[in-house]
């Protein structure tokens, strides 16, 4: 029997709010799992660079964002035949009315530019700190605040909503 490091096991513990981070990243559900999985992949090869004692949950999170934007920048450079694949159109949204809100919101949340959606969607979304959220995203708390200020702002605009003021 081999022993197996901690933080190689500790790396399947955030398989959840790596799907959720993968989602709010492609905004496509058939390319989740796949980002997911290089995201796990690459953690897993480069696990002897991680260093003991940091945030396991920011630097899984940080392979997968540098991992997206580097599959963006290669499909740059290809062209598919997206636009008449089936398989875009394989699956149909839920049809309960209390889901109706929700994609409401997620639809607001959709339509904020990338850097807007990417911090609402890890402060608010997946519980991370500004402080983590900021080191994931490569700028400065204060940024991260007001990124996530703003983007609430948009969302409750888009929604009508009346947000309301301290006193």
């Amino acid at each position: 029997m081999t022993e197996r490091d901690p933080a190689s096991e500790g790396v399947l513990d955030y398989i959840p709010a790596l799907r959720a981070y993968a989602w709010s990243l492609t905004r496509r559900h058939q390319e989740v799992d796949d980002l997911v999985q290089e995201t796990l992949m690459k953690a897993i090869a480069n696990i002897d660079r991680f260093q003991m004692g940091t945030n396991l949950r920011a630097w899984l999170m940080t392979i997968m964002r540098n991992t997206f934007y580097n599959q963006i920048a290669k499909r740059k450079r290809e062209t598919f035949g997206e636009k008449d694949c089936a398989s875009g159109m394989a699956w149909v949204p839920g049809t309960q009315e209390w889901t109706l809100h929700g994609t409401e919101i997620m639809g607001a949340v959709e339509r904020l530019p990338p850097h807007y959606r990417e911090t609402l969607i890890l402060v608010v979304m997946l519980g991370e700190s500004y402080e983590t959220t900021a080191e994931i995203c490569g700028v400065a708390t204060g940024t991260i605040k007001s990124r996530v200020n703003r983007a609430r702002a948009m969302v409750l605009e888009q929604l009508g909503e009346v947000e309301m003021t301290r006193m």
